[in-house]
């Protein structure tokens, strides 16, 4: 039995050798153009080289998103970059748009492509038809439930991989195709420039009842009618598997390294639970990691029908943990190497974020020395390198966090 592969977002170099630490079978990411977040960092033409040199090293692979709905426009230098990212052996496209698949085919004919969930698939024609192209997978859209997927999968042929979203935030139109960006900010969200006006605060008024406002669980911070709750799938992997997915994809380029490395690292224990006789790591235990990362409220989207009652209500941010400190180097005479992130004094109880046994294991800071070996009471100066006192073999990528009070 075939392991489903775990693809996680990498919206930076750093967050793409944070998601193989923890686990993942491969990342995506973008270029300066042509991908879906223009507002995330992305890679430098330098730095795809080296992600994808990193991932083959590793025995892992790289995907790289052109997904954006094209205008004419956008096909200037498009040619191009398409050769450049074949050149250095990336594993595949994710591309949306049609006449960019046509691109490829013309310039990169052996270039493997995956449909993006942009392309909105939804049926096993479209699948059968794409097949023709010469397309390797298609990225489900997020509105199937995992009966139909059951049903695709049986009607699609064997060398057609699905990818499905099982974590992360979802959009308020039909897999990302929105249009609030563009009418609100002049943003076009189809062409990577979305500046989620879905989160923003929003009130309905009657047209007559001007000053009248109709109250959708409101509380003290406005009104969220358009944001939905995040995706949460790790209490059903199974149910996932055995409908026919291949791999199990993470949403998240913008976010944080502390995020990818927390939610790569408990849905990395989820798969892996899948094929052990005895689950190594408790659901439980998955569920509350899940928790320590900012995220809005859960859902199970639509995989168990369109009726999820709690797909719209209000959602706001929440998490239990914060990131404090990120190891730089291997545990060494009683001491690890960190660059702080948040806050934390001698006294505190520090929570390990880690790949390994020490996973979730509790200490008490004890001592804390700067470069100079002066001890320090107080590390109150972002991403000031310290090293503390532990006795914990930690290694180069762990987390340091700790639970908010």
């Amino acid at each position: 039995m075939k392991k489903p592969e775990l693809l996680a977002p990498a919206g930076t170099l750093n967050k793409a050798k944070m998601a193989f630490y923890y686990g993942a079978d491969a990342v995506y990411f973008a270029g300066k153009k042509f991908g879906l977040r223009a507002f995330a960092q992305n890679f430098e033409e330098n730095e795809m080289k080296e992600a994808v040199n990193l991932a083959h090293g590793l025995g892992k692979k790289v995907y790289i998103t052109v997904n954006i709905l094209a205008h004419e426009d956008d096909f200037n230098g498009l040619e191009e970059y398409i050769l450049y990212l074949q050149s250095i052996k990336v594993d595949a496209l994710i591309v949306s748009d049609l006449g960019i698949i046509s691109l490829i085919r013309q310039v990169a004919p052996e270039m493997e492509i995956h449909v993006s969930t942009q392309a909105n698939v939804l049926n096993s024609y479209a699948i059968k038809f794409l097949a023709n192209l010469g397309i390797k997978r298609i990225i489900l859209a997020r509105e199937l439930s995992v009966e139909e997927i059951k049903k695709i999968k049986a009607n699609i042929p064997d060398n057609i991989s699905l990818e499905c979203f099982v974590h992360g935030a979802m959009c308020i139109s039909y897999s990302g195709r929105c249009l609030l960006s563009n009418y609100f900010a002049g943003r076009d969200s189809n062409r990577g420039e979305c500046v989620q006006t879905c989160r923003w605060e929003y009130a309905i008024s009657e047209k007559n009842r001007k000053g009248e406002y109709f109250p959708i669980q409101e509380d003290e911070r406005g009104t969220y009618i358009l944001n939905s709750k995040d995706l949460c799938m790790i209490s059903h992997l199974k149910e996932l598997f055995d409908a026919g997915v291949d791999s199990f994809k993470i949403e998240g380029r913008m976010k944080s390294e502390y995020y990818v490395g927390t939610i790569v690292n408990a849905y990395r224990r989820g798969l892996d639970n899948l094929f052990e006789k005895k689950a190594k790591t408790p659901i439980k235990t998955l569920i509350s990691e899940l928790e320590k990362a900012s995220h809005r409220l859960y859902s199970t989207g639509f995989y168990f029908g369109a009726n999820d009652k709690e797909y719209f209500k209000d959602s706001m941010p929440v998490q239990t943990h914060k990131f404090i400190a990120l190891v730089l180097e291997d545990f060494n005479n009683g001491y690890v190497k960190i660059e702080q992130r948040n806050q934390f004094k001698v006294g505190d109880e520090l929570e390990v974020l880690s790949p390994d046994d020490n996973f979730n294991k509790k200490f008490k800071v004890k001592e804390i020395k700067d470069e100079k070996d002066n001890q320090i009471d107080v590390a109150k100066t972002v991403q000031q390198i310290l090293y503390l006192k532990i006795n914990y073999p930690l290694k180069k990528g762990d987390i340091l966090r700790m639970k908010n009070i």
